[in-house]
Order: C-alpha cells, then structure tokens, then sequence
C-alpha cells in the first residue's frame, strides 16, 4: 500500500456525515422552538443538547482528516461521535418519558414511512463547499416534515429514528474501517514498509551482498544490544521474516 497524503475534504461524500448535519441542525431548531426558561431555566440542556450534536459532525470530519496519517485515531474519533449521538438520544428519550410520548412501534405506518426516506448520493463540482450546503439543505427537506412537525411527539419520535439510523450508519462505518486496518496495517506500518521497500531498491542499484538464507537484498544496520552493541553489520531486508546475517 503507497502512502500519499491528499486532500482531507473526503468527509463531505459521507453519508454518515451528511445525515449527521441533518440531526445537528434539527436538534437545533427542535431546542430553539420547544426549550425555555420553563423547561430549561439555565440553558443546560439546550447548551448539551446542541453541543453533543455538534461533536457527531466535528468528530467525523476529524477522523475522516486523519485517516490517511492515524487509522486507529479515525477510529476513535468516529466512536466519540457515535457516543455523542447515543448522549443526545438519551436526552431526547428522557424528554419523551417527561411528556408522556410513546415511541412509535416498528410496525407502525409512522416508523414505516420515515424508515423509507433515503439520502441521495451526493454530486459535487469543484465548489465543493457550496454544492455540500445546498446537498445537505436538500436531504434535509425530506425529513422537515417529520423533524418540524408542529406536533410534538411526532418532532420527538422522528428525531429518535433520525439520530438511531446515524448511529448505526457510524457502527457500520467502524466496523468496515476495523475489517480494512486488519488487512492493510495503520499508517506507521505502512510507513515502515515504504522505507524498507525503498531501502531494498538502494541496496539492488549499490550491488550490496544478498541474503545467504533467502537471496533478498540486505541493509546495513547497528546493532543496538549484546556483545556486537554499536557495531554494523548486514541484515536482510526481509527482517524480521528472515533472520539472515553477515558481518562487514
């Protein structure tokens, strides 16, 4: 696997990061229209709310950032967006049971219709941040009428099914990037592999001695412990495979 740095916008293609968008600015206009000084005297929730929402998008994109320098902290950011969202669900199911709104069952014709809104694949120019705002504003119209309904429990149940669906949207993506990190390594074993690669071409092109256990091209190294401390020697370049030495 070559390592190249590229661009870090890929997060916008993200369906996840998309519908994350999605549930970030419905859970701001669901706390802007229903929390007050009645329901929130201090503005802890809505501060909670809308900043847990904040952390599934900021996160993603974070991860998706490092993905090409650190697989495992892409994995770690996307598991800390996923918690924020399993946060703001719990606030929005505790609100739920505090208005005595009953989930809708999966076998409900609400569940039903809401479960079948789907997200268009996203088609972008080169303005890429222009055509991602009007992307994501067109998604997110196919939800408004659930997410804004003017009718509570319909708002709060659609936000539960919206932020459920991205929660497993991220499981999904977790568990792709983990089955790819065991195939191809992170970045610093890719980047041993580049360097040793690179070194065996310099060994080839310099005619330096071949390996006497498999015939692969060696390098010079110094030994870093026992009674050869501090002295060079050859090592083959398939190490630690192959064990094969000889003295300079």
């Amino acid at each position: 696997m070559s390592i190249t740095i590229k661009s870090i916008k890929g997060y916008y293609f993200l369906d996840v990061w998309i519908m994350a968008n999605i549930v970030q600015q419905a859970t701001l206009a669901f706390c802007k229209g229903y929390l007050n000084q009645h329901n929130d005297p201090c503005g802890r929730l809505y501060d909670q709310m809308t900043m847990a929402a904040r952390s599934v998008t900021a996160n993603i994109a974070e991860g998706c950032s490092r993905h090409q320098t650190s697989r495992e902290t892409e994995m770690k950011l996307n598991d800390v967006a996923r918690a924020s969202l399993s946060e703001l669900l719990g606030d929005f199911f505790s609100l739920s049971l505090q208005i005595g709104c009953e989930p809708w069952s999966k076998q409900s014709a609400n569940y039903q219709k809401f479960n079948a809104i789907q997200l268009s694949r996203p088609q972008y120019s080169d303005d890429i941040e222009h055509d991602a705002w009007v992307h994501i504003q067109n998604e997110r119209k196919k939800f408004a009428l659930w997410t804004e309904c003017a009718d509570l429990s319909t708002r709060l149940n659609a936000m539960m099914l919206l932020i459920n669906r991205n929660i497993s949207m991220l499981q999904k993506m977790i568990s792709s990037q983990l089955d790819r990190f065991k195939q191809e390594g992170g970045f610093t074993e890719n980047l041993t592999r580049e360097r040793v690669s690179t070194q065996r071409e310099q060994a080839v092109a310099q005619g330096l001695p071949s390996c006497p256990v498999c015939g692969k091209p060696m390098i010079r190294r110094t030994a870093k412990r026992g009674t050869n401390a501090g002295r060079d020697f050859w090592s083959c370049s398939d190490y630690p495979n192959c064990q094969g030495t000889r003295n300079i």
